[in-house]
């Protein structure tokens, strides 16, 4: 049974990897261009999942047929959001471009979440969660002003 605090370090993990990626990939992309960061990325990252489902004997490619089609674009999705973050990085700066990412996947995730698009389950925006999202939306505007 996974505990919430072990489900809250390993979000922290994976916030720390997603700032430190993002740094990375800006130098990256500063230096050899954002097509070829990409690559870098995806394709180090592909080879070290393609290495491990061999170690673990295939994984469970097999159902990929039973997931709704709509969902075989996350691969798509993936390299805008990696391009994405690792070109604006170095251009806006990581607290103005992350203000920016989060903020927006706060927004769209409420409303996905409210109306239970995508298969989610319907978790309704009350307005405590209205409230909290009026509150990014100005901590954006006091992060992004000039």
């Amino acid at each position: 049974m996974t505990t919430f605090l072990a489900l809250v370090l390993v979000a922290i993990v994976g916030g720390v990897a997603v700032v430190l990626q993002a740094q990375f990939m800006g130098v990256m992309d500063q230096q050899i261009g954002t097509l070829e960061s990409v690559f870098i990325t995806y394709g180090s990252g592909g080879l070290l999942v393609g290495l491990t489902m061999l170690l673990l004997r295939g994984g469970n490619l097999a159902a990929w047929r039973e997931v709704p089609p709509y969902v075989m674009i996350t691969g798509i999705l993936g390299l805008i959001i990696v391009g994405s973050i690792g070109y604006v990085t170095q251009r806006l700066g990581l607290v103005t471009a992350f203000t920016i990412l989060i903020t927006t996947q706060f927004v769209l995730g409420g409303v996905i979440d409210h109306f239970g698009w995508f298969g989610a389950e319907i978790r309704p925006l009350d307005p405590t969660k209205l409230l909290g999202v009026g509150v990014l939306m100005l901590g954006v505007w006091l992060i992004i002003r000039n």
